[in-house]
């Protein structure tokens, strides 16, 4: 009987050891998105893509401001995201524009998710209307989704001055940015 129960504790030990690691490639956590980090400076950006490209606003450095946008591409072309640093003496990465549609929360919400999938996933914070576009805001998340007025009921396409609920906005409705933002770091 002691040893059925010492081949059972020990088998339990080696599975608890032997948990699936996470590719975190295209993860996006409270803290990183992919290899980028919650806090990482833009003068890092070079060696944390160093297998990528960097696209920056060459007019902009040559005038000796800081590039306000920077494009990330894989090597194989593929526009991963773009990023705006602060504009702090020690520029940090602030907002991260998603464009790759592998990246994903831990939640499993990309670029190719659905007002639906959102609701499902996240408890809505708020919605703010601009002139072309609603943004949804979720709790207890840096990450954030703008979905086209064109995706709304025509009656809420044409105005700015309207207060839009998530009641209003169709399950249906698809994502046309999905920005991660660490300006509160």
């Amino acid at each position: 009987m002691n040893k059925i129960l010492i081949s059972i504790l020990v088998l339990l030990l080696l599975t608890m050891g032997c948990e699936k690691e996470i590719d975190t490639t295209f993860l996006i956590t409270k803290n990183s998105i992919g290899k980028l980090e919650k806090g990482s400076l833009a003068r890092d950006l070079e060696v944390i893509f160093d297998q990528d490209s960097i696209v920056k606003d060459t007019v902009k450095l040559l005038q000796g401001f800081g590039a306000t946008k920077i494009k990330i591409f894989e090597k194989g072309g593929t526009h991963l995201f773009t990023l705006t640093p602060s504009n702090d003496s020690i520029p940090v990465i602030e907002n991260i524009n998603v464009r790759d549609a592998r990246f994903q929360t831990e939640n499993g919400i990309g670029i190719n998710s659905t007002f639906k999938d959102i609701k499902a996933k996240y408890a809505i914070k708020k919605i703010q209307t601009s002139l072309n576009n609603v943004v949804v805001f979720v709790k207890n998340s840096d990450v954030y989704f703008t979905i086209d007025k064109k995706e709304l009921p025509s009656s809420l396409q044409y105005t700015s001055s309207v207060n839009i609920e998530a009641v209003q906005i169709p399950d249906a409705a698809k994502i046309k940015y999905m920005m991660v933002g660490w300006e509160s770091f």
